[in-house]
């Protein structure tokens, strides 16, 4: 049947969105996301979410990947971050798998985001990531992209406000060889962060296309710190 072809006045092509039970599941993880997270930190909140899946499905245009994992990886991937609830990084992995078996989605997908959770986060200099998938690099790439930029600055000092850091000590040093365990508890100043992860994802960006993305939003942040130092040290 032709895509133009009309049932009640309504496009064939658009019924058949309607009826995908994808469709269904995505708009019922974005609920259940936007309930979960609305009593969140700033920066961890629906509105972090919301960017990184629309960055996920801009990357996914023109990456490999299946489009329905990268969608529920990213909508999930912070369904319960490890740093809001004790370090426990097994909460978020199982309210995700609790979810979406409520909603009879295949097993395979379930393992599949769920890896991706476990994954994705940034743990430290010399962590590496033991896991990959076409749909890991994507989701992956959204969140670094918003970790970045003029965003990610934003979202940086809202959560060292959040924890009561300092803003900046030139007594302590950025330290780039930090344990998984280390990165975890560090209560180094704001600005290290800056030297210990957000300059570093640039260059560990996945795909393509976020590379691209990456270059701007890392630049902005190299004039933000020069700015920042000026008037630190009163040459401004």
């Amino acid at each position: 049947m032709s895509g133009s072809s009309l049932v009640c006045g309504i496009k064939m092509s658009d019924l058949e969105l309607i009826n995908n039970p994808e469709v269904e599941v995505i708009n019922r993880t974005v609920a259940f996301v936007k309930d979960e997270l609305k009593e969140a930190e700033g920066g961890h909140d629906w509105w972090h979410i919301e960017r990184v899946w629309k960055l996920s499905k801009h990357i996914a245009r023109s990456e490999k990947g299946d489009i329905f994992i990268i969608e529920l990886g990213a909508l999930l991937h912070d369904i319960a971050d490890s740093k809001f609830h004790g370090g426990d990084e097994e909460i978020g992995p199982r309210k995700a798998r609790e979810f979406l078996h409520s909603l009879d989605v295949d097993q395979s997908v379930i393992t599949h985001v769920v890896q991706i959770i476990c994954n994705i986060s940034f743990k430290g200099g010399k962590v590496n990531q033991t896991f990959r998938s076409s749909e890991l690099d994507v989701v992956q790439d959204a969140d670094r992209l918003d970790a970045i930029g003029a965003v990610g600055i934003a979202r940086t000092f809202n959560y060292g406000g959040h924890k009561n850091r300092e803003i900046y000590n030139p007594d302590i040093k950025p330290d780039l060889l930090m344990t998984k365990e280390q990165y975890k508890n560090s209560r180094a100043p704001t600005v290290n962060h800056f030297y210990e992860k957000l300059l570093l994802l640039k260059d560990r960006m996945n795909t393509e296309t976020a590379r691209n993305m990456a270059e701007n939003r890392h630049q902005f942040m190299e004039e933000f710190l020069f700015e920042f130092f000026d008037e630190w040290h009163g040459i401004k």
